[in-house]
């Protein structure tokens, strides 16, 4: 996959901004509220976020240095940090948040053009640094959603929108038994088809989140009848 990776860093830039701009008006009340997510408050969503901005940066690191690097020591470790993070409060969470999207802010900043093309050890396997700025920029705006404090998939960037709902119906056509739905963004003409089943019609914005599992807001089925259920995403 291609991505122009000044332009996913300059959207990152954005979606970054609002995230910290929200964690910042956060008492520790709301910080251990009850996420989006079944089984996480939002003290886990914001760990979860700075531990994914240092794994990032391991990967940023390797496209400038050529050394070898993966973003987390194990899936264990991974869940470990997260869990140990959780607790925190708000003070804390926020300034852990920013200084952990800071340096990966700087470790992007600095990677050469020529480098952007190395291949670094995504944990989904190997890729093109290119897609640093992106797999942030994805993480930072989904789970701005979910940490429930009034972001919605309708807040998202509409360039951002489209090419998530594009590369999830990509995702989701790829699988072994991939939902039986077409999808039309109805933003932008897009036509999505997945499997053989109804029409769900919607923006892209919200057709992308309605595959993510997160809350969608109003969306089309024709024929007419109750909306299916997509297969979880990870």
């Amino acid at each position: 996959m291609s991505r122009d990776p000044y332009a996913d860093a300059n959207l990152l830039a954005s979606a970054t901004d609002r995230l910290l701009a929200a964690v910042r008006t956060m008492d520790d009340g709301q910080v251990a509220a009850p996420s989006g997510l079944p089984g996480w408050n939002r003290g886990h969503v914001l760990a979860h976020l700075s531990r994914q901005a240092d794994a990032l940066s391991n990967l940023a690191g390797s496209a400038i240095s050529g050394e070898p690097a993966v973003m987390y020591a194990s899936p264990e470790a991974r869940n470990a940090d997260i869990a140990a993070g959780a607790g925190r409060g708000q003070a804390e969470q926020f300034a852990d948040l920013a200084a952990a999207s800071g340096r990966l802010a700087g470790l992007i900043d600095a990677v050469p053009a020529e480098r952007w093309a190395a291949e670094v050890a995504y944990r989904q396997g190997p890729g093109p640094a290119t897609l640093v700025p992106w797999a942030r920029l994805r993480e930072v705006e989904i789970h701005h959603v979910d940490l429930a404090v009034g972001y919605t998939v309708d807040d998202w960037d509409a360039g951002f929108a489209a090419e998530l709902c594009a590369e999830l119906a990509a995702e989701f056509a790829d699988r072994p038994a991939p939902p039986a739905v077409e999808l039309r963004a109805t933003d932008t003409g897009a036509v999505y088809r997945i499997g053989a089943g109804p029409t769900v019609s919607g923006t892209a914005a919200r057709l992308a989140g309605w595959l993510l599992g997160r809350p969608a807001g109003e969306l089309a089925v024709d024929p007419a009848g109750p909306l299916p259920v997509p297969p979880a995403w990870k």
